[in-house]
């Protein structure tokens, strides 16, 4: 436990380097250093006030956030602020509320020590309720892009339908000091995962529920390692699709998953107009994260020289997939997803990711636009050499010009208020013809659409 919180009011400064070395300090800032085990001249000894420093000067913005610290024998809260100095190679930093509070002997200031140093290490962060059922997930692993995904799209659903547990066959949901520490491993991955769960009312009195850590076991691999496939163009590094995404990203994240919390009145009792206030919040917010990814896609597709990374897929197993990610949606809205037989077997060649990616938007669209109680179904098929698979919905359909112009960036056919950016189906097709295939569209208006995806056969089938 810690003792009794103090808060100071003082601004605190400092100055950094090209290098994200601290060369200047208040005495304040300067005796966190060395306590730290920093020097002064030195490297910023405060993990997370070294990522706001690297991250400002990299992107040349004024960034802020709040950062803590632990100098073995005081936990320290503050608002820090970094921007560029005038020479524009270092950073100006402004530390303000600063709150500490003196940490006891206790056990449980290593357990805070240990929590906070998993926080900073875990490749996904996830939120849950009191019941362990998932409000929010955020995390830029490759390799858990699939089932973040799933979980942003199940919320509602507990963790654990989410990942293999290791060594767990107990009917879920067990209590979640037996699933602490547990090991799991995630679809798509090959790398093994420790569990953290930290119950939020231990750094956030008075809120339910609680935090998911999952922590990888070893690196991430090059992406030719996970996919044991010919290496995709690579990503730009500037821009929505390089780090940049990122940081806008993280905080988009916290407002929506620290929304939902409040709409689910997890920290209390709360009037039915700021619930509903804080719902508009959450659905502006994911509106908000859709565009970033959107923007960062169509930055990836348009590049010059993008290319995929070919394998051998099978499409129906990517249409389960999608569907399972989206069935909730289509179950709230009274949908039926309709797949082929169980037993079926549809090879391709494509990039599993970037299938996964054209599916969920073509599927997304039909349950958007299908009346409520209708079917979307899902078909493949083979042309001409080539693999198909095709979505088609009972919706309001397009007129020929409408058709012509489905696939246009930012065209949204009139539509306002849905939230969408006019770019999914347009990254779509770029995806589609970077594999090698097409995408394609057969409507008319008021009898629905029929978007069918072309891909070359697997060779091998």
């Amino acid at each position: 436990m810690t003792g009794a919180q103090t808060t100071s009011a003082a601004s605190v400064h400092g100055r950094t380097d090209a290098d994200d070395r601290l060369v200047f300090a208040d005495e304040t800032l300067a005796s966190l250093q060395t306590r730290c085990g920093g020097d002064l001249p030195g490297v910023i000894a405060v993990p997370e006030l070294r990522e706001l420093v690297s991250k400002t000067r990299r992107f040349k913005a004024r960034l802020a956030r709040e950062i803590r610290a632990f100098d073995g024998e005081t936990h320290i809260r503050t608002w820090a602020e970094a921007s560029p100095d005038r020479s524009g190679q270092g950073c100006l930093i402004s530390l303000a509320n600063w709150r500490k509070a003196a940490a006891s002997t206790n056990p449980e200031s290593d357990e805070l020590r240990r929590n906070a140093c998993d926080r900073a290490t875990a490749d996904a962060i996830v939120r849950l309720d009191k019941s362990q059922a998932v409000i929010h997930a955020v995390g830029e692993a490759r390799d858990l892009e699939a089932v973040i995904a799933a979980m942003n799209e199940g919320q509602g659903t507990l963790w654990t339908e989410f990942v293999e547990l290791e060594g767990v066959e107990h009917q879920q949901p067990l209590h979640w000091r037996l699933l602490d520490g547990a090991r799991a491993r995630v679809e798509r991955s090959g790398r093994h995962f420790t569990t953290r769960l930290l119950p939020l009312g231990r750094t956030d009195p008075g809120s339910e529920g609680f935090e998911l850590l999952l922590i990888a076991d070893e690196p991430l691999p090059a992406m030719d390692d996970i996919q044991h496939i010919p290496a995709a163009t690579p990503e730009p590094k500037d821009g929505l699709s390089g780090e940049l995404g990122p940081v806008l990203r993280q905080p988009i994240s916290r407002i929506i998953a620290n929304a939902e919390t409040i709409r689910a009145r997890l920290a209390g009792p709360l009037a039915d107009e700021y619930s509903n206030y804080a719902a508009d919040i959450a659905t502006a917010g994911q509106h908000l994260l859709a565009l970033v990814d959107d923007l960062a896609d169509l930055e990836i597709v348009e590049s010059e020289g993008f290319t995929t990374a070919p394998d051998a897929i099978d499409l129906i197993e990517v249409a389960r997939q999608a569907t399972g990610i989206l069935g909730m949606r289509a179950r709230e809205k009274q949908i039926d997803l309709v797949l082929p037989s169980d037993t079926a077997k549809h090879p391709a060649t494509g990039e599993f990711r970037r299938v996964l990616q054209i599916l969920l938007n073509l599927i997304g669209n039909a349950i958007n636009y299908a009346p409520p109680g209708t079917t979307v179904l899902i078909e493949t098929g083979a042309r001409q050499g080539s693999a198909t698979i095709s979505v088609t919905d009972s919706g309001p359909g397009m007129t020929p010009d409408e058709a012509k112009r489905v696939f246009d960036k930012f065209e949204r056919l009139g539509r306002s208020g849905d939230g969408g950016s006019g770019l999914g189906l347009h990254i779509s097709r770029r995806l589609a013809e970077a594999m090698g295939g097409d995408l394609s569209v057969q409507t008319a208006e008021g009898e629905g659409a029929r978007f069918t995806l072309t891909l070359p056969l697997n060779p091998k089938s």
